[in-house]
């Protein structure tokens, strides 16, 4: 089990899905897809978005909330929705740890979010937009967890302005 693992809970958009995958490549981050999902895992878009890194993807699909939880039971998770009570910051995030995502129009299913409220958080934002982009809030997810753990795993000198 990789230390981050992004939960994308019925993904709509092909373009969040490949960039969250990137992301999920770049810093080593396993994705876990649960359907139905809007688009085919084929679609081209889904595929520009996150191309040159799709090889190093560590990608699990489940049928379900139900088979996610049957298959990693008690994982330690965090929603990520605009109606939780406290910040994203406000959290220590303990490794392995899985981020969930709900799908771009509607978030995480209410029921989930009710009763779960003690692993709500939110980015905060200001109170006239509805919500970020998903693919920029899973960015954000998973660059906190790395802050928190010193980004371990992560290149953290580059060489490029010394040559």
């Amino acid at each position: 089990m990789k230390d981050i693992n992004i939960v994308l809970h019925e993904p709509e958009i092909p373009q969040n899905t490949g960039n969250i995958a990137r992301t999920c490549a770049a810093t080593g981050a396993a994705l876990h897809i649960i359907k139905p999902m809007g688009f085919e895992i084929d679609d081209r878009k889904l595929k520009r978005a996150g191309l040159d890194y799709w090889h190093l993807l560590d990608i699990t699909y489940y049928d379900s909330l139900d088979d996610f939880f049957s298959k990693n039971p008690n994982c330690n998770f965090y929603l990520f929705s605009t109606k939780a009570p406290r910040c994203y910051t406000d959290v220590m995030y303990e490794t392995p740890v899985f981020l969930f995502f709900g799908k771009e129009t509607k978030g995480l299913p209410e029921d989930l979010l009710h009763a779960n409220l003690d692993r709500c958080v939110r980015i905060p934002m200001r109170e006239s937009l509805r919500s970020l982009n998903l693919s920029n809030s899973a960015a954000i997810g998973v660059y906190e967890v790395l802050r928190q753990t010193g980004f371990r795993g992560q290149q953290n000198e580059s060489e490029y302005l010394t040559k």
